[in-house]
């Protein structure tokens, strides 16, 4: 904070230092920077920047105020002149106007204000036992298989949720645990709802949803019992409890807090079937390329194998033998066609020898044998065939008969 002006008795003010010493005085008062006011509306303004201006009156004074548009955006009903409201804010001085107003951050119907105040104290315990950590939170399924809902089954949130899902992705089985969503008997049925989900039916992810109300309307959802069931909860646990603008103990005690119904089911589907289509064709398409790739690899390996089979195949050796068998059967052949000629040569020798040494070589020189007809014996010399002996002469050409007629000692024969 700037150090606030020192002035004496003689000091002359000016008027806009006094409003800023006077502002910077309330400012620093911090018992005026967070209180709560009750009172009447009356004079109240909405001009087109969106700032809200009202006077907080009661029977003997009134106080002006200001709401900025950020701050009137989270309002969850319309203020009119006439309504009792509680206003939570911090005093301070518009310099300019010279006077002292409420900026105002929060404003209830008479009573939400205590509620409030509750709520603070609450969150306060409950964050000091941690479980509002964010290292408590768990991370969300993307492909839930079960979803448990923990909702009104009358309400317009039920069919909400049931109808996003249905449309992004209506493979996850939807397991409704029913519960009233408002008034005193809602607490306990909520804790109800929510052990018997994660005793029974084992979700892989529950929303916990109701629409917009008011504070009161919402206050189930900032009961301790509550609270700590879904801080306490197996599965995770989705808050979608109000409208955007509305926070509960339970949206800080969630893993995830959605900011409606509607938004919890899209968030507890991240995957869509269409993603899942998607995912599905894309996955088909690489596991034929893979089937492909791998297949023709196998085939490489096959070929190989088939070759090295086909090289030391029974088949291949029977192939090779027979190769070597028709080649030593061509050179047996050619060995025994040279021998035969060879031997038919020696022959051809061995037959010009015998023609040679035979008395039929001698015949064809005009020789001829004689033998004695009686007994075929070969006649060699005259006293062998006495006249009057039959005799066979053989010839070059064949045989002829004669009869020994006279012996050189008689000197003439008769043929």
């Amino acid at each position: 904070m700037k150090q606030m002006p020192l002035f004496d008795a003689s000091t002359r003010w000016t008027v806009s230092d006094l409003n800023r010493y006077l502002r910077q005085l309330l400012e620093a008062d911090g018992a005026l920077q967070g209180i709560w006011v009750e009172g009447e509306v009356s004079n109240f303004s909405r001009p087109s920047s969106g700032h809200v201006y009202f006077s907080l009156k009661d029977a003997g004074a009134q106080l002006r105020c200001v709401m900025w548009r950020s701050d009137v955006a989270r309002l969850r009903f319309a203020p009119q002149d006439g309504m009792a409201v509680e206003v939570h804010g911090r005093i301070s001085v518009y310099e300019a106007g010279g006077q002292y107003q409420l900026y105002a951050d929060l404003l209830h119907p008479v009573g939400e204000g205590a509620l409030y105040r509750e709520f603070l104290r609450l969150k306060a315990l409950l964050e000091a036992e941690g479980l509002f950590d964010l290292q408590r939170k768990r991370e969300l399924p993307e492909r839930p298989g079960r979803i448990g809902i923990v909702t009104s089954p009358t309400g317009a949130a039920l069919g909400d949720m049931l109808n996003t899902l249905r449309r992004r992705n209506p493979l996850p089985e939807v397991i409704l645990a029913p519960a009233p969503v408002q008034g005193d008997e809602a607490p306990p049925a909520l804790v109800a709802a929510l052990e018997s989900l994660n005793r029974v039916a084992r979700p892989d992810v529950i929303l916990l949803a109701r629409g917009g109300g008011s504070i009161e309307d919402l206050w189930a959802f900032n009961d301790e019992r509550v609270v700590r069931a879904v801080a306490g909860s197996e599965a995770p646990v989705i808050s979608g409890v109000g409208h955007e603008t509305d926070f509960t103990l339970a949206d800080f005690a969630a893993d995830l807090r959605a900011p409606t119904p509607t938004a919890a089911a899209e968030l507890a589907t991240p995957v869509t079937l269409l993603d899942l289509q998607t995912t599905l064709i894309e996955t088909r398409t690489l596991l034929a390329g893979l089937i492909r790739v791998q297949l023709e690899r196998r085939c490489d390996v096959l070929d190989d194998l088939r070759a090295q089979v086909r090289l030391f195949s029974p088949a291949r050796r029977l192939q090779t033998e027979r190769q070597r068998l028709d080649e030593l059967s061509r050179r047996g052949n050619a060995a025994q066609g040279y021998r035969l000629r060879i031997e038919a040569e020696r022959l051809k020798g061995l037959e010009a020898r015998l023609l040679a040494l035979s008395p039929l070589g001698v015949l064809q020189r005009g020789f001829a044998l004689i033998m004695r007809k009686v007994d075929g014996a070969l006649v060699t010399g005259v006293a062998q065939a006495g006249p009057g002996t039959d005799l066979r002469l053989r010839l070059r050409d064949g045989e002829i008969e004669a009869r020994v007629m006279e012996s050189d000692k008689d000197k003439h024969a008769e043929t």
